[in-house]
């Protein structure tokens, strides 16, 4: 028997087919094989089609059933895993009215910031544990300014995790973790915010019923059953924003045990028992995975937007055709550690949450004409984005979080041994890279859902350790000075 994990990203839809007695990955695959479509219809915006996230989520699905030779009525549970603090938004019908307004999308930072000031800085910031910022909540009162005409035909409000639950049960639920990321979660009352929809004047029917993150969440309808050639009845069991699902993914559950990730965006994610909060709300704080009233768990979330979306741009825009990422990465090892003097701010794709939402895009600072080349500019991208982690890793400690061990997916920028080695050189971090993914995770989650696994740490034991990088000591004064040359350039923006 199996367990089945979807993953909705920004770059890429992907499915992952587990086996469920001995937790290894029988099947893995993702759509589309180049990056998916974000449109961008003005400066700061950033919009996707949700029947696309369905369509890439159909030809991975057929991909992994056809390699795994597994049939419909073999799968024990699924569950969903998704680019967080998108709104996806349909009407009585379950009509999407709009593409959906997805994360890196900064058209709604002025309505947050006007939210922040009204409802009281402190009480946001106790409440709900953030400023309302560009957030999913912030991003709706956009479009009810904006589009009235859309705004009206408004039957429910979703993230984009919870549009896949729709089309897989045709019911519409969320979660307390859901909510949380969206900013409509108060967690002194453990309600709803009233506070952030009085302010913006948002309807509680809006709001579809909240289920647990691991629990039976709704079964899969017939419809999308004949779709993918499943069992009609499968349980959708866990969903969760791919942040804490990454760090669940990681076998990261209780405080003080940290995750990260370098795709599109990049994170770092730690986890809390008590509520706490940066008082600039530089870094997000929400509901983790195992978060109940009872017992609290939250994730302490640094993202960085222009990263893995920094290298790729290097790869289409600097006369690199035919280059790999992997030969990239042997390229850049051939400059120094500082790449003889260039910086690279890597903020180019769109507000940065640990700027204060500053939107100040990409810069390359130091460049020579007559000493630098493609290899240097390559490092100097790399450490850019290194260094905007260690930028928020040092918010994070002053939230009193030690930050001594990184765990992540041995995946996207944590292929290149550049990335890695400058990350636990100038964070002074050991990185433990596992053989997992967010889709895998989401395997696991809809395993615990349904009561498969009795605790985290049974679902996760098979989790295969691929790498330990540790910190180059007696190189740490040349990391410490290219990223203080780095850092002087940002905090004088």
């Amino acid at each position: 028997m199996y367990l089945l994990g979807y993953d909705i990203g920004s770059s890429s839809v992907k499915a992952c087919l587990v086996n469920a007695s001995t937790g290894k990955i029988v099947a893995s695959d993702f759509f589309p094989k180049e990056e998916m479509k974000i449109t961008a219809v003005k400066s700061g915006w950033a919009e996707q089609e949700p029947a696309d996230w369905w369509a890439n989520l159909k030809l991975a699905h057929q991909s992994v059933m056809q390699k795994s030779g597994a049939k419909g009525d073999d799968i024990q549970a699924i569950g969903i895993t998704w680019q967080m603090h998108g709104l996806v938004l349909v009407d009585k019908d379950k009509n999407v009215l709009r593409p959906s307004i997805i994360w890196c999308d900064s058209r709604a930072v002025p309505y947050g910031e006007k939210a922040f000031k009204t409802i009281g800085e402190e009480k946001c910031l106790s409440h709900l544990l953030n400023s309302p910022g560009n957030f999913t909540a912030s991003k709706l009162a956009w479009v009810k300014e904006n589009e009235p005409h859309i705004y009206e035909k408004i039957d429910k409000l979703m993230l984009p995790g919870d549009y896949i639950g729709m089309k897989l049960t045709n019911d519409i639920v969320v979660t307390i973790e859901g909510m949380s990321e969206g900013i409509f979660w108060d967690f002194k009352t453990n309600t709803l915010s009233e506070d952030v929809l009085n302010h913006y004047g948002i309807p509680k029917s809006f709001f579809p019923e909240v289920k647990p993150i691991f629990g039976i969440q709704g079964y899969v309808s017939s419809s999308a059953a004949k779709e993918l050639g499943l069992k009609e009845g499968i349980p959708v069991s866990y969903r969760a924003g791919d942040q804490p699902n990454n760090a669940l993914s990681l076998n990261v559950f209780e405080p003080g045990e940290i995750a990260s990730t370098a795709g599109t965006s990049g994170v770092v994610y730690g986890v809390l028992d008590q509520l706490n909060y940066d008082k600039l709300s530089r870094v997000n704080t929400f509901a983790h995975v195992n978060y109940t009233p009872e017992q609290i768990r939250l994730g302490v979330l640094l993202c960085i937007n222009g990263t893995g979306i920094l290298n790729s741009w290097m790869k289409r825009n600097l006369a690199l055709e035919g280059l790999s990422y992997s030969d990239m990465n042997a390229l850049a090892a051939q400059s120094p550690i500082g790449a003889k003097g260039i910086s690279i701010i890597p903020f180019g794709n769109g507000a940065e949450r640990v700027l204060e939402n500053k939107d100040v895009n990409c810069s390359i600072h130091g460049i020579n004409f007559n000493i630098h080349d493609k290899k240097d500019i390559l490092r100097a991208a790399q450490e850019g984005i290194v260094f905007s982690y260690e930028y928020g890793m040092e918010i994070m400690r002053e939230m009193g979080m030690n930050i001594s061990t990184v765990k992540a997916g041995y995946a996207n920028m944590f292929l290149s041994p550049i990335f890695s080695q400058t990350l636990a050189s100038v964070s002074d971090v050991t990185i433990e890279l596992y053989n997992t993914d967010g889709a895998a995770g989401a395997a696991k989650g809809a395993g615990i859902g349904i009561g498969l696994y009795a605790t985290p740490q049974e679902a996760f034991a098979s989790l295969e350790k691929l790498a330990v990088i540790e910190p180059e000591k007696d190189k740490r004064d040349q990391y410490r000075e290219a990223y203080q040359q780095w850092r002087n350039l940002v905090t004088k923006k």
